[in-house]
Parts: structure tokens; C-alpha cells; sequence
């Protein structure tokens, strides 16, 4: 089922980003209905829907069938939180969030390796904490911009969904105040832009609680795309450091971002546990 969902979700935002001729800083799709495309519970698709409709950042939506797939476009614009989050001395990457149904299909494939507790570490606006919440999840969001911390308090008071979010520095966090038990990281940040010094930090932090490591998942935001000087693109550009900490890749799924809306590619998200 993830499979498909994933294949059709890639279908439908590279045909929709070679014909938009919008010109809204961002833009996303959510399809409107559960379908064979897109075979998805009804209730978290709707919760979906309530994200984007009581997120701020998104200004406009509207109806639209691509490839026969009734959908809802959101457009919205991220400049002022995108200039607040590049502030932080130990911020990663700036503000660019994923697609809200990239952010679902990822919790799903957490949920099929059966976590049970979610840490979204960078996490913006929450959409992936908030999709492990309708999931199930225990969620976490960890966030050093304050800004954006206030977003997610707004989402979780509109949605009534609590994704419990933070307003800490992720690398001076103290995680065994969370109790978990078998939890999967999200790190948010590219390798190349720094997130290999937040994942490092992350991981000293993971094997300095006892008995956690080997019940831990953690995945990788990732690029396809060469640049100069981008280095070693394997896995995304982190196989220097699952090497260095001996991770084993249990998955890689490749789903649309803001990022890559103008790409022909997409992001990889790489799944890993500890041997």
C-alpha cells in the first residue's frame, strides 16, 4: 500500500509542477478522497486537510484534478519564517517543510517498522510530529526557532492534535526526560548543510541512555541533486556517517518537498536502525 501511494504521490506532483502557472512562493497537493490510487484512512486524510487549512503559512487553495485524481492545491508563502529560522547559530538548514502527504507517508513507514514513539528533531512547522500523532505515535517536536514554535502551539491549538512541541537547541536537548522506549529520529537538515554535526549529536545523545540504542530508528533527509562541492551522494549524501556509527538502511523513499517542487527529482528519506 505505501508503495503505491508513494509512486502515485510522485506521479501526481511532477505532472501538476510542469503545468502550474501559479506564482505562490509554495504549493503542495493533498488528494481530496480515499481511492485506489491513493488508499488511505479517511479520518487521517481529513486531519491532513485540517493541518494545511489551519496553518497560516498556506494562503490560497483550490480543486483540481490531475491525472483523474480529484486533489486540493495549497499555496501558501514561508519568507518571513524561512528569514526568522536562519538566525540560530546551530540551525542546520533553513525553513523548508516537506509535503504535508510526504510527512504522512513517512509516519506510515515508521509505523509499519513499529515504533512507537516519533522525535522530530528541526521540525518547523510540526507536519511530521503532527502526522505521527493522528498516527498514534507519541510525537515530539523539537524546534530552536521560537517563531516557529509559535506556529506549531497555533496548529496544535486549531487542530486538537498536541504533537508536544519544544523550544530547544535539538544539540543541547536532554532526551531520557522523554521516556522512550523504541522511538524513531527525524533529522532535519541535509549532510552537506551541517545535519551530519546535528545527527552526530543526536546519536552521542541516544547511545548515552541505557538500553535505547538498539530499539532506535533514524532517518535522513537526503539530496539526489549534484552540486559543486555537494561531496559523496550515496545514500543521500550520508554513507560516510551510517558507516562511521554502524546504521544499517532498512528503507529509502523518495517523496516530494518544497525543495524539489522545480526538480525532476525527488528528496530521499533514508531509514536506519543500529546494528
Amino acid at each position: 500500500m505505501i508503495d503505491q501511494i508513494v509512486d502515485n504521490l510522485v506521479r501526481i506532483k511532477q505532472n501538476f509542477a510542469n503545468n502550474y502557472d501559479g506564482n505562490a512562493h509554495i504549493q503542495e497537493v493533498i488528494p481530496l478522497n480515499s481511492s485506489k490510487e491513493f488508499p488511505i484512512d479517511e479520518k487521517d486524510l481529513a486531519q491532513l486537510h485540517t493541518f494545511a487549512q489551519k496553518n497560516p503559512i498556506y494562503l490560497n487553495s483550490f480543486e483540481k484534478n490531475i491525472l483523474d485524481i480529484p486533489c486540493m492545491v495549497y499555496e501558501g508563502d514561508i519568507n518571513d519564517y524561512w528569514l526568522n529560522s536562519i538566525k540560530h547559530g546551530s540551525s542546520c538548514q533553513p525553513f523548508y517543510p516537506t509535503w504535508i502527504m510526504s510527512a504522512y507517508v513517512m509516519s506510515l513507514v515508521a509505523k509499519k517498522l513499529g515504533y512507537l514513539e516519533l522525535v522530530d528533531i528541526g521540525s518547523g512547522d510540526g507536519r511530521i510530529a503532527y502526522c505521527g500523532k493522528i498516527l498514534d505515535f507519541d510525537s515530539h517536536s523539537i524546534e530552536i526557532d521560537d517563531v516557529l514554535v509559535k506556529l506549531q502551539n497555533t496548529i496544535c491549538s486549531q487542530t486538537n492534535q498536541n504533537f508536544n512541541p519544544k523550544c530547544e537547541d535539538a544539540l543541547e536537548f536532554e532526551y531520557s526526560k522523554l521516556n522512550l522506549k523504541k522511538p524513531v529520529f527525524f533529522i532535519g537538515g541535509l549532510a552537506q548543510m551541517g545535519g551530519d554535526i546535528l545527527a552526530t549529536s543526536i546519536i552521542q545523545k541516544i547511545n548515552s541512555i541505557v538500553n535505547l540504542k538498539m530499539s532506535t530508528g533514524i532517518v535522513f533527509a537526503g539530496s539526489d541533486t549534484k552540486r559543486q562541492l555537494s561531496g559523496n551522494l550515496s545514500n543521500g549524501g550520508w554513507s560516510s556517517l551510517i558507516e562511521e556509527n554502524q546504521l544499517d538502511v532498512l528503507d529509502t523513499v523518495s517523496l516530494p518537498t518544497v525543495w524539489t517542487f522545480d526538480q525532476n527529482v525527488e528528496t530521499p528519506y533514508i531509514f536506519t536502525k543500529f546494528k
